[in-house]
């Protein structure tokens, strides 16, 4: 068989990542509106449709129902401030400057939110242009014209569904800790001294960073997951997605406490190991087992297979029970030496009271009694929310009071 080159394999494989897809159809978008624009207005440049259409486009569908009107709405507001003061006074510096204060004030009563600005950009477009009356109904009309093409070819062609980048940026999270964790539990064997002790916490707390960073992935996922025909049980993949990162983050913010309880034992001995080398061990190979806990835990909310996802969860739950057992040999092993001589024994104390409550963040059990209790709190959200909807499912459905499964 011929060998494939690298760059084609490799172009092959970014044509399917949402980012390409989303330039693809923005672009697309775009055209089809500035087409539609010149067979339907009199302008020989109507560029305003293929701009209110990749303004409308959106990344997710979601996205693109709930701004788009607020856009549509925000252009329309200023063409037609600049078509008022058009036809009161010329332009001037000062009737300029009256029309985009009149402009971002009227913004915050149209109910267009974050695209105030949008309002003084248009009549200002509109403001500079003779002939202002016509050109004003103009733009409007190529503003719906962008506007419609832009919604229409969202609900054609539904955008890319960003669960895979997002699952991702979850996974590399939880290596980054698991690689920390192995580098604290090999470090344990021999003398520590407070430096590099330190520059654990300041790794333990850069991952704050990733944090916010994956979060805004999550985030964008979430929202492709909404209203999206493509995506069947997006209520499901978003709960197991959120409530996963926030054990992370809880996680995260642990190990920094671990390894802020590990740098005031180095501080305290100097001079010295930070443990026997028995405990050094049984140490190492406790954090090794917590590490390869994490990483399979991410594996597991980010598996859309179910197959798969069975053999993330049992090795999730080998890598727990592995942690439980070590974790008893420490425990025990720790206890010894305290009774030797008890320094520092609420140092040693806060170290297992850290790993204890990882490992009782990751316990499987009580992830499935949270994604019920999530599941039923948004579906109690909904029917609060929008009671009638749900009366009406109920008749519909000739049942009594159930779960609402309705995923916005």
């Amino acid at each position: 068989m011929p060998v494939v080159p690298d760059p084609v394999v490799k172009l092959v494989q970014k044509s399917n990542e949402p980012v390409v897809a989303q330039t693809l159809r923005s672009t697309a978008a775009a055209v089809i509106a500035y087409q539609a624009a010149v067979w339907l207005t009199p302008q020989p440049a109507p560029l305003t449709a293929p701009l209110t259409a990749l303004l409308v486009v959106q990344v997710t569908l979601y996205a693109t129902l709930t701004t788009g009107i607020r856009r549509v709405n925000a252009v329309v507001a200023g063409v037609l401030i600049a078509s008022a003061f058009s036809s009161l006074v010329g332009l001037s510096w000062w009737t300029l400057g009256l029309t985009i204060l009149t402009s971002l004030i009227i913004g915050r009563f149209v109910r267009v939110d974050e695209f105030v600005p949008e309002v003084a950009i248009s009549a200002m477009l509109v403001l500079g242009v003779s002939q202002v009356a016509n050109t004003a109904w103009d733009r409007i009309l190529e503003t719906l014209i962008g506007a419609g093409v832009g919604l229409l070819f969202n609900l054609l062609f539904a955008p890319p569904v960003w669960v895979e980048s997002a699952g991702e940026s979850i996974e590399g999270l939880s290596r980054r800790m698991g690689r920390l964790f192995r580098d604290i539990g090999a470090e344990l064997s021999g003398h520590t001294p407070v430096e590099r002790a330190a520059g654990r916490l300041h790794e333990a707390r850069r991952l704050d960073h990733d944090i916010v960073e994956v979060d805004a992935s999550l985030q964008q996922a979430e929202e492709s997951l909404r209203w999206n025909p493509r995506v069947r049980e997006g209520l499901l993949s978003r709960v197991v997605l959120r409530t996963g990162l926030d054990t992370l983050e809880i996680c995260a913010v642990v190990l920094r406490v671990l390894t802020r309880t590990l740098t005031d034992l180095a501080k305290e001995r100097t001079e010295e190991a930070l443990f026997p080398a028995d405990v050094a061990v049984a140490l190492n190979e406790l954090l090794r087992h917590v590490a390869v806990a994490i990483e399979n835990f991410a594996v597991l909310i980010t598996t859309q297979v179910s197959a798969n996802a069975e053999e993330a969860e049992d090795e999730l739950s080998r890598a727990l029970e592995q942690s439980a057992v070590h974790r008893e040999t420490v425990a025990h092993l720790l206890l010894d030496k305290v009774r030797e001589h008890p320094r520092q024994w609420q140092l040693h104390g806060a170290l297992l009271a850290e790993i204890d409550r990882i490992l009782d963040e990751l316990d499987v059990e009580k992830r499935s009694v949270r994604l019920v209790e999530e599941l039923d709190r948004y579906s109690r959200e909904q029917r609060e929310r929008f009671p009638r909807l749900d009366a009406f499912k109920r008749r519909l459905l000739g049942a009594g009071p159930r779960l609402s499964r309705v995923d916005p």
